[in-house]
């Protein structure tokens, strides 16, 4: 149980969104699992949008993965003026990328939640974002939270990142979630591809957990507003061609908010994270 609950906690706010709620069902699907051939595949999308010559692709993250899934990112970005990065506390990850985040008590709950990523990536024999992509690109602009004001607006809003992934746990549809038995006999046997498959559905099905939790959150809301506002700034700087390389959980109110500002959708292509054989 001492494993589970950094995974479950993890994994949580790994990638947990699909659908939206009612009023919006008609929106981007963001993740999906494709098992149509030999693999089970999950795949975030790369979802592009224009407006009086700029365009706005929004990149999925999933925060681990294959090493084939970063290596195409990271040629993708390339290919970008401006790519708006997630990561609470980021501003410095430049010049830090390989060293993990200094800590005070207030920040070990972020380090704590990085050492679970590590941890799951290990077992399941993935490799993780911060690892693989390259943050000191030119063209990389931090678009999130500092850690400052991260904790700033949690205790405004009085939450906590243990917190919020409670909450979208209670409010998960059960059926997405893998088999308590079946995922202990994956750990103890160590049958990594069994364990992926078990946990793809949950990856890919979490709109119920998280359809409650976005209208006022800093995890998702607060984050997403300063994304937008980063791509504001950077599209008046002269900017025409923008990716913006977040959790797909954050695409579905962004993509609302870009709708709203007469943003078309023009494409939209799925990108592979995990390719698992199954059984």
């Amino acid at each position: 149980m001492k494993i589970l609950l950094p995974v479950f906690v993890a994994l949580t706010l790994l990638v947990p969104a699909k659908e939206l709620p009612a009023e919006t069902k008609k929106a981007t699907d963001f993740i999906r699992v494709e098992r149509g051939g030999d693999n089970a595949l999950l795949q975030p999308a790369a979802a592009t949008y224009e407006k009086d010559g700029v365009k706005v692709t929004l990149l999925g993250a999933v925060h681990i993965a294959d090493k084939a899934y970063f290596a195409d990112l990271n040629k993708r970005f390339k290919s970008y003026d401006r790519v708006l990065f997630e990561m609470i506390g980021g501003d410095k990850l430049a010049q830090t990328q390989k060293q993990e985040q200094e800590g005070v008590e207030k920040k070990a709950e972020l380090s704590a939640l990085g050492n679970a990523y590590k941890m799951i990536s290990t077992f399941l024999k993935l490799t993780d974002q911060k690892t693989e992509i390259d943050y000191t690109a030119k063209n990389f602009v931090h678009a999130d939270l500092t850690i400052e004001e991260f904790q700033e607006l949690q205790e405004e809003r009085g939450e906590s990142i243990l917190g919020f992934a409670m909450n979208a746990a209670q409010n998960a549809d059960t059926k997405n979630q893998p088999s308590t038995i079946a995922l202990m006999q994956a750990l103890m046997s160590g049958n990594t591809n069994k364990a992926k498959l078990l946990f793809m559905d949950a990856l890919a099905g979490g709109d119920e957990a998280m359809a409650g939790l976005l209208q006022q959150s800093v995890i998702i809301t607060d984050r997403n507003a300063k994304a937008l506002q980063t791509l504001d700034v950077e599209i008046k700087k002269g900017h025409k061609n923008l990716g913006v390389f977040y959790g797909a959980a954050h695409f579905p109110d962004i993509e609302k908010s870009l709708l709203k500002q007469g943003y078309k959708k023009t494409r939209q292509e799925w990108l592979t994270a995990w390719s698992v054989p199954k059984e």
